[in-house]
């Protein structure tokens, strides 16, 4: 009988677990309610106009256009039963698994604070990127149209949150307001426009070397952005932001990097305990405790580093042990989901084989952060950091190597390359779903 392997997600994780079924004996099917797969990395250039919607996704159906095991299902997952070894989908059908890996990602995590959710732009999917160019570049024609409801053509735009997206959409807010008055003549005043970057923490990147969290901040203050570390957000309004120092900012944009969290998601349905950002508490081999045949992968597991927390049985897949903390825990990384993806497929591998699972092991090939053109910070795994225009070099030949489709590179690098020798007009273009008013209310069409 040939066994089922249902993968939710086509993410890095969910792709890299149906790539390894390629050519297998299995009946795989990947399901997700998009029909593309999303270079998450690329996403703040969507949403700064450096790139096109379609330079960022590539359709799902084409990556395993030669893999005759592999189908696609468009669709969204309700429900999983585990019992039942069924998921359910919105128009009702059901499908049956003999294996389930689950690779649903995470969504924004606001942290409880008033108005965040509401009144903030998330970069998430590239629906989220979308709205967001749709949003500033709206923003950016109505300070050219109405300079005097926007403190005389002087707008505030605001990002929270000191990680990797949020450094990287802070230094490419610059650049779009750079390009937008130097190349299309939009009446901005520059001297008077702020960029402030808000994090809690003590310092930017924090899960990198302290160098490079200095390198960032430093060039982010070169650029003109304004830094304000320690500085927590107490509630965000329509128009307005309050920070716990008292301050209040009056935004255009208020852009939202300030963590993940997976509670809401599907995977948050699963009967298991939740670690830290509610991500799931899997077994060493990456498998549900209790449930060996439901592997959780990529931003939505609480994925090991390597050292057994607990110990889990090939057998039945139970564990045992306290709930991991951060540190016990692989970062939420485009390497960990195809790393971790490519594991849970091996384990069904083996268990279909009657062989035993193996624990997963994180190999760290480093980290990246870009702070703009010309300027990015590679971490190796042995501690060293490349600043600056090598830096910035290593994170485009590396993305290149990892996204999807000759078509996709071919564009993406040609963009790139032309960027670096110059500022070219660029794909800016405002299409529907978000109107700004003269008096800077957004409206979603």
């Amino acid at each position: 009988m040939t066994h089922r392997v249902v993968v939710l997600g086509g993410g890095f994780a969910g792709l890299s677990a149906a790539k390894r079924l390629g050519k297998s004996q299995l009946d795989v099917i990947v399901i997700d309610q998009h029909n593309f797969h999303t270079f998450q990395p690329l996403l703040y250039q969507v949403a700064t106009a450096g790139l096109e919607p379609a330079d960022a996704a590539y359709p799902i159906r084409s990556v395993f256009r030669q893999s005759q095991n592999i189908s696609f299902r468009h669709g969204r997952v309700t429900q999983i039963c585990p019992d039942d070894r069924i998921v359910v989908l919105t128009d009702g059908s059901e499908l049956y698994y003999d294996f389930l890996i689950v690779a649903t990602g995470a969504a924004a995590a606001f942290h409880g604070i008033p108005g965040a959710s509401s009144h903030t732009s998330a970069l998430y999917t590239l629906a989220d990127a979308r709205r967001l160019r749709n949003r500033l570049l709206s923003t950016l024609e109505s300070v050219d149209s109405h300079p005097e409801s926007w403190n005389g053509g002087a707008p505030v735009f605001v990002v929270i949150g000191g990680g990797p997206t949020g450094v990287e959409i802070a230094g490419a807010i610059v650049e779009l307001l750079d390009v937008s008055v130097h190349h299309d003549r939009l009446r901005i005043d520059r001297e008077r426009t702020r960029v402030i970057l808000v994090d809690a923490l003590g310092r930017l990147l924090s899960g990198f070397d302290e160098r490079a969290s200095q390198y960032a901040e430093s060039t982010l203050a070169s650029r003109g952005i304004e830094v304000r570390l320690r500085t927590a957000v107490a509630e965000v309004s329509q128009d307005a932001v309050a920070l716990s120092d008292g301050e209040t900012i009056s935004p255009a944009v208020v852009v939202w990097a300030g963590g993940m969290t997976v509670a809401g998601t599907l995977a948050a349905q699963l009967p298991a305990e939740a670690g830290p950002g509610q991500r799931v508490v899997v077994a060493p081999d990456l498998s549900l405790p209790g449930h060996p045949e439901i592997f959780v992968v990529g931003d939505a597991s609480a994925v090991p580093r390597g050292a057994a927390r607990m110990t889990a049985s090939p057998t039945d897949g139970t564990a045992a042990g306290d709930v991991p903390s951060s540190k016990q825990l692989c970062p939420q990384l485009a390497q960990v989901a195809i790393q971790s993806g490519e594991h849970a497929a091996s384990q069904v591998l083996n268990r279909v084989a009657g062989l035993s699972t193996q624990p997963f092991a994180y190999h760290d090939k480093g980290m990246m952060a870009t702070i703009g053109r010309r300027a990015a910070i590679t971490q190796l795994p042995n501690g060293m950091v490349i600043r600056g225009t090598m830096g910035w070099f290593g994170w485009l030949g590396l993305h290149l190597v990892y996204l999807i489709g000759f078509r996709n590179r071919l564009k993406v690098l040609i963009n790139w390359w032309w960027r670096y020798l110059d500022w070219p007009s660029g794909p800016r273009l405002i299409v529907a779903d978000v109107e700004v008013d003269r008096d800077g209310t957004a409206e979603v069409a």
